[in-house]
Formats: structure tokens, C-alpha cells, sequence
């Protein structure tokens, strides 16, 4: 068997596959050109992809031995998931293990945001700092507000969870309503439309898959319907948000700031980002600790093992089976 990493990981994922297959490790960014993956994809068993891996239908019909795509991320928008089910091919992700990491993330771009923190940090290290003041870089309390989730998966109950804590209302909206059971334990409110979410919340966090529903679910019209101090934070995939109608939100001070780390066309920002008032940039670290980054590669890597070992499918994180 024969496996193809496109670029190294953390953690004991490769060695676990290098210790029972013919298994090639790519270069950081090798395998980001969807003709270099197309061209040496084809005598391989098995693909462990990153995000940023254009796995396209182009490339599964390149890969006639391909029997499992396992991708190091719980998105999947890299990877044509209709063209893997027509061919047989599994996909598998990496849910659960970097829930809390990515909630902490999200929490952390909303502490950063209401504080002004990047923008007091900015101002300390260019030595402006003349001491206390009693107007110095007023920020808002998050006791109290309303947290909109957009996206009731793992990562936004976690994320609810956590605003919770700071003594906020959680509202959300989920293309299903949780259950009952559920909604008491997060004591959060169920909000009937992505408008009706835009306009209550004091912070909007976005924590749904990309899909035709949620690409650009934040555009000009609901950053219109919002609250001239709301936060909006997107740690979920970029193209959820229009970022130029964003951008031209936050310049013209019709919200009150915003923490991105996943961006429409990553790894490009849009430049109007860059300068935004109240606006904390991340280069896409959601998930970023040791201990995540390596719990990731060990389940993608053992979503193959298992695969092409002949074990249940069931036991596989797995968005589309062998049919």
C-alpha cells in the first residue's frame, strides 16, 4: 500500500502509517497546486490532505487505486465530496479533538475585540503609552450581552459554553434545533432565521460548515441589520463572510469590530482588512495547539489504517462511505 502526506504533521500520525505502508511526505505547500496533486496522485491508496490541498474531481479521476481521502481538519470544502461518492472513495475528517482549542480561539478573537487589545498592544509597542488614561481605549463588558452562534455543532456549543461563563444570553441558530435536554444545559435560545440572529446578537460567531446556505450568510444586508457595537468573529471558514462588504462595515464604523481567523480567500486578506478599525487578524490558528495539532494527525492517519485494514466503517470519522 502506498500513502501520500502532502505535507509533515505534528505529532505520531506519519509514523504511524510509515510503520505499516510505503508512505511519501510531501512539502509544506507542495500539494497546494491542484495539476502537481493531479499528476502524482495516481499510485496511490491513500491521501492524507490538508485544507489547503485542492482535492478536486479532476484529482480523485487522476487516482484509480484511491480508496480513502483523510483530510487533517473537520472542514472538507477542499475536497469534492460528490465526485468521492460517485468513485467509492471515503472521506474522513478530524471532529471532536479540536473543539475545545478552536473554541478557545473564537473566545479569545471576542476578549481581544471588545477589548481593544491589539489596538492598546499597537499603540504601547510604537511608545505612545504616557500612562493611564481616563479614555484610553474604552472598550464593552461582555457581561450581560446577547452571543448570536450561527452553527450549533461541537465547536459553537463549546463556544456557547464559554459565554456562558462570562454571563451571556446565548442565542443561536442551527439548520436543526437542538434538543430540548440540550438547549437547557447551554440555557441557549433558539433564534427561527439568520436575520432575526443578526439583528439580536451583541456578538455574532460563526461556527457552520461552508455550504450554499452559509456562503456569504454574513453580507451587506445583515451586517445592516446589526447593532452599531456588534462583534462579529468567524473562526469557521472564511467564504462564510463577504469580506469586502465587512471590510466597508467596520471603515465606516457600522460595527464595532470583528476577529477573523479563517479568511474568503485564504492565504490572502482582503486589504481592507488590514487597516480596519477594531479588526484582529489570525492566520488561520483555530486549532493550533501541540496537543491538538497531534491528536489530529493521529486520528487522520488512523482513519486510514483502519480503512484499508478492512475494519468498520463506523469506528472511521467519516463523511461518505465505500459503497
Amino acid at each position: 500500500m502506498r500513502i501520500l502526506v502532502t505535507e509533515p504533521l505534528p505529532g505520531k500520525g506519519i509514523d504511524l502509517l510509515s510503520s505499516r505502508y510505503d508512505t511519501t511526505v510531501g512539502e509544506r505547500g507542495e500539494f497546494d497546486d491542484e495539476e502537481h496533486l493531479k499528476n502524482e496522485i495516481g499510485s496511490y491508496d491513500a491521501l492524507l490532505s490538508c485544507l489547503s490541498n485542492p482535492v478536486t474531481a479532476d484529482v480523485l479521476r487522476s487516482a484509480p487505486q484511491l480508496r480513502i481521502v483523510s483530510n487533517y481538519a473537520v472542514g472538507y470544502n477542499n475536497i469534492d465530496i460528490e465526485t468521492a461518492r460517485e468513485l467509492g472513495i471515503l472521506v474522513a475528517n478530524t471532529p471532536d479533538v479540536l473543539t475545545e482549542a478552536t473554541a478557545d480561539c473564537a473566545f479569545a478573537l471576542l476578549l481581544s475585540v471588545a477589548r481593544r487589545l491589539r489596538e492598546a498592544e499597537d499603540h504601547l509597542r510604537a511608545g505612545k503609552f504616557d500612562g493611564w488614561h481616563p479614555f484610553g481605549f474604552l472598550g464593552t463588558e461582555l457581561h450581560g450581552k446577547k452571543a448570536g452562534i450561527l452553527g450549533m455543532g461541537r465547536i459553537g456549543r463549546a463556544f456557547a459554553r464559554r459565554a456562558r461563563g462570562f454571563g451571556m444570553t446565548v442565542l443561536y441558530h442551527n439548520r436543526n434545533r437542538l434538543d430540548t435536554k440540550t438547549e437547557t444545559s447551554l440555557q441557549a435560545q433558539y433564534v427561527e432565521s439568520i436575520d432575526q440572529l443578526a439583528e439580536q446578537s451583541d456578538v455574532l460567531s460563526l461556527h457552520c460548515p461552508l455550504n450554499d446556505e452559509t456562503r456569504h450568510a454574513v453580507n451587506s444586508e445583515r451586517l445592516g441589520r446589526m447593532k452599531p457595537d456588534a462583534i462579529v468573529i468567524n473562526t469557521s471558514r472564511g467564504p462564510v463572510i463577504d469580506e469586502s462588504a465587512l471590510a466597508d462595515a467596520l471603515h465606516q464604523k457600522q460595527i464595532g469590530g470583528a476577529g477573523l481567523d479563517v479568511f474568503e480567500e485564504e492565504p490572502r486578506v482582503h486589504p481592507s482588512l488590514a487597516d480596519a478599525p477594531n479588526c484582529v487578524l489570525l492566520p488561520h490558528i483555530g486549532s493550533a495547539t501541540g496537543q491538538t495539532r497531534a491528536r489530529m494527525s493521529a486520528l487522520a492517519a488512523s482513519s486510514i489504517i483502519s480503512h484499508l485494514e478492512g475494519k468498520p466503517d463506523h469506528a472511521i470519522p467519516s463523511l461518505v462511505f465505500h459503497r
